[in-house]
C-alpha cells in the first residue's frame, strides 16, 4: 500500500520502520514542528522525523493539521491510507475521509478502555493487570472509532510507563502491518466501541508526580513506577527536591509516624509512613544529583529518622 504516516514521538517510531520494512511504500511522513531543547534551546527534530530521515523519506511539519493548506498539502499526496501513532494535533474530517481506507490509528489501550492523551501510564498508575494495543478506524470524537484488530499484553509486577511504553510500541508496530494486511484483502470486521468503563487518560503534567504521602503505599508505589521515567514522582528533601525512583510496599498492622516520615534508615533503604502502610525507598535522585540507589545516596547525604518529607 501507499501510505501517508503521522507520528511525533518515540513511541510511532516503530511503526514507521515496520510499514517501511514491511514494503509499504510510505510516500510522506508527517510530525510535528521542531522543538528547542537543552540550556542552548536548539531546534531538537521529533523521534519521528529523525527516523524518516535515516530512512530517506520525505518529511512535512505543520502547525496546525486543520489549516487549509495542510488539508490541501495531504490532498495532493498520493496514498491508499493515513496510518496515525501519537501524532499530538486533532485530525480533522477532511483528512479522516481523504484516502480509500481513511485513517487508522495506533492507540496504547485495549478501546474503549483508556481513550485519551497518555493510556500507558494511567494503566500503571491505576494498578491494571493487563493493557495491550488497539488498531482503530478514526472517526472525529477523541479514541471513539471502530475497532480493526487488538492485542493484549499482561503488565508485569514491576511494570514501569518506561517499560510498558516499549512493550506496546512494539506490539502497535506488528499489529499495524498485519492491520494494512487484512484490510487490504478485506478480512477485517470493525467492532463497535461501547461505553469506557475508565476516566480519560488525560495527558500526564509535571505536577502529576507531586507525592501525597497521606494516600496508601500502594497507590504511591504505582504512581512511581507510572511516572518512570517522565514526568516523575517527587517529594521534598529539606526545600530540595527529591525524586523517588524505586520503592516497594511495606505492611503494617498500624501507623509508626507521621504521613512523610522517615521511619528508620538502613544501609540499603529508608521507610517512609505513607497514609496506610509505608514505603521502602531503594532508588532516588536529590535535586541537581545523579539517580543512584538509596545506599549510595545515605553514604553522600545526612539524612536522619524522623524528618518529614513532602515540606
Amino acid at each position: 500500500m501507499k501510505v501517508i504516516f503521522m507520528g511525533t514521538p518515540d513511541f510511532a517510531v516503530g511503526t514507521l520502520k515496520a510499514l517501511h520494512e514491511a514494503g509499504h511504500e510510505v510516500t510522506l511522513v508527517v510530525s510535528q514542528p521542531d522543538k528547542p531543547k537543552g540550556r542552548k534551546q536548539e531546534l531538537s527534530p521529533t523521534p519521528v522525523k529523525a527516523a524518516a530521515e535515516q530512512l530517506g523519506l520525505p518529511v512535512y511539519q505543520p502547525s496546525k493539521i486543520r489549516a487549509e493548506e495542510s488539508i490541501e498539502y495531504l490532498r495532493n499526496v498520493e496514498a491508499d491510507v493515513i496510518v496515525v501513532a501519537a501524532f499530538g494535533q486533532i485530525i480533522p474530517k477532511a483528512i479522516l475521509e481523504m484516502k480509500k481506507y481513511g485513517c487508522i490509528n495506533v492507540h496504547a489501550s485495549l478501546l474503549p478502555r483508556y481513550r485519551g492523551a497518555a493510556p500507558i501510564q494511567w494503566a500503571v498508575i491505576n494498578g491494571e493487570k493487563e493493557s495491550g494495543v488497539t488498531i482503530m478506524q478514526m472517526d472525529e470524537g477523541l479514541d471513539t472509532g471502530d475497532m480493526l484488530l487488538k492485542e493484549t499484553v499482561p503488565l508485569e509486577e514491576k511494570e514501569t510507563g518506561g517499560s510498558l511504553f516499549d512493550k506496546l510500541s512494539r506490539v502497535g508496530a506488528d499489529l499495524c502491518v498485519k492491520a494494512l494486511k487484512e484490510l487490504e484483502k478485506g478480512t477485517i470486521v470493525p467492532e463497535k466501541q461501547g461505553e469506557s468503563p475508565t476516566a480519560y487518560a488525560s495527558m500526564l503534567t509535571k505536577e502529576m508526580g507531586k507525592i501525597d504521602w497521606t494516600k496508601d503505599a500502594e497507590s504511591i508505589e504505582r504512581l512511581v513506577r507510572g511516572l518512570n521515567p517522565w514526568p516523575s514522582a517527587y517529594t521534598k528533601l529539606n526545600g530540595k527536591t527529591l525524586k523517588i525512583w524505586e520503592c516497594k510496599v511495606v505492611r503494617q498492622d498500624a501507623s509508626k509516624g507521621e504521613c512523610g516520615e522517615i521511619l528508620n534508615i538502613t544501609k540499603d533503604f529508608l521507610t517512609v509512613q505513607a497514609g496506610k502502610d509505608a514505603l521502602e525507598v531503594t532508588e532516588l535522585q536529590l535535586e541537581g544529583k545523579k539517580r543512584m540507589d538509596a545506599g549510595s545516596f545515605l553514604r553522600g547525604n545526612s539524612v536522619s529518622a524522623g524528618t518529614v518529607l513532602g515540606v
